[in-house]
């Protein structure tokens, strides 16, 4: 699934936030559902300065 999630990180940025909004209660279930490394979305984002706040549940 993770062929399926954009590679530039300012596009990965808009969908990850948009499917945690929409459909997932956090960034572990997001990605165990869609079967993606949550290091891989993580070390990503903060190349350009995002982190995860599990309390927002989005990276801010």
């Amino acid at each position: 699934m993770m062929a399926d999630l954009p590679k530039d990180p300012v596009m990965l940025l808009g969908t990850i936030n948009m499917k945690l909004r929409d459909f997932y209660p956090t960034l572990d279930a997001l990605c165990e559902d869609l079967q993606v490394g949550k290091d891989w979305i993580c070390s990503t984002l903060s190349g350009i300065d995002y982190e995860y706040d599990p309390k927002r549940n989005q990276f801010v």
